[in-house]
């Protein structure tokens, strides 16, 4: 259960998710079809150590046994191209909010020049480093690690690695918002409001409307339980880690304050990549179909 001040490493809380994420990115590289290709995830799965990600990733399930690899890789692909499309329109500044083991500061061509800003717990983000260094693997922007808690004042820390406000700004957060409080929520958008000159984008993962965490955990308990592959993430309930309390809808609050917002379901980003429709076990279904993917621009 979460805690005021609670911190994580990265086989712990929250920070398991996050690698959690990047084996379920390398399942996805490793397709011959794949959308995406993310040669580290699987250096941050095999340094961690953890076993069940491990063996996960050493007897890949068929996708009918476990979708959640193309999940994400309909979900990286689409944060992906959102960089792209924000470079191409000439920002050169981008910040990553709760980056965890995201890559995309080492394997993204980005523009010469670019400037990166990854805010996360240090421990996350002094493992992603170490592991990436270890192999001789360097950034391909400018990257500023900015380590320090969403909770706190992070807008400072950020201006002090750098942060230019002035300057249009790419945001991106992925797989973060059910971590926060509804309260830090609110928090989060104010502060990229604030901070975001004109000409800046931002792309979001929330929910189409509020999650049931109870409902959440037995749809999670009943997808494995008739499933050959154990649940990688043991006996850690990862909907234990969600806040379910009152929070702003952010399509509806970033509308409010003038920023042009476009939407997609999982389904939505299946056809824009050309796939079939995305099918998934009843057990899954609810939570295909609460995922919702912002992009807005101000």
């Amino acid at each position: 259960m979460r805690t005021d001040g609670d911190t994580w490493d990265i086989v712990s809380s929250v920070g398991l998710t996050a690698l959690g994420v990047a084996a379920f990115r390398a399942l996805e590289s490793a397709k011959p079809d794949g959308l995406i290709r993310d040669d580290c995830a699987r250096l941050f799965v095999e340094a961690a150590g953890e076993s069940r990600f491990v063996d996960l990733l050493d007897a890949p399930p068929q996708d009918n046994g476990m979708p959640t690899g193309a999940m994400i890789g309909l979900r990286t692909k689409f944060f992906d191209d959102f960089f792209t499309a924000a470079w191409s329109a000439g920002i050169r500044q981008a910040v990553i909010v709760a980056a965890g083991l995201d890559a995309r500061s080492y394997r993204l061509d980005w523009p010469v020049g670019t400037k990166v800003f990854e805010i996360d717990q240090p421990k996350v983000l002094e493992f992603k480093q170490q592991v990436l260094a270890a192999q001789n693997i360097a950034p391909r922007a400018v990257l500023h690690a900015v380590a320090v808690d969403l909770r706190e004042d992070w807008p400072a820390a950020l201006s002090a690695a750098g942060f230019d406000a002035d300057r249009p700004t790419a945001w991106s957060a992925e797989g973060l918002l059910p971590y926060l409080p509804g309260e830090a929520q609110d928090a989060l958008f104010e502060r990229i409001d604030t901070l975001s000159a004109p000409g800046s984008r931002l792309s979001v993962e929330g929910f189409s409307r509020r999650p049931d965490p109870a409902r959440m955990s037995d749809m999670e308990a009943r997808m494995f339980k008739d499933n050959k592959h154990q649940n990688p993430f043991g006996d850690l309930d990862v909907t234990e880690l969600f806040y379910d309390d009152e929070r702003s809808d952010p399509t509806q609050w970033l509308t409010d304050r003038g920023w042009e917002v476009g939407a997609a379901s999982l389904d939505d980003l299946a056809k824009r990549y050309g796939l079939p429709g995305y099918d998934v076990p009843e057990e899954m279904a609810e939570m295909r179909d609460l995922s919702v993917y912002l992009s807005a621009s101000k």
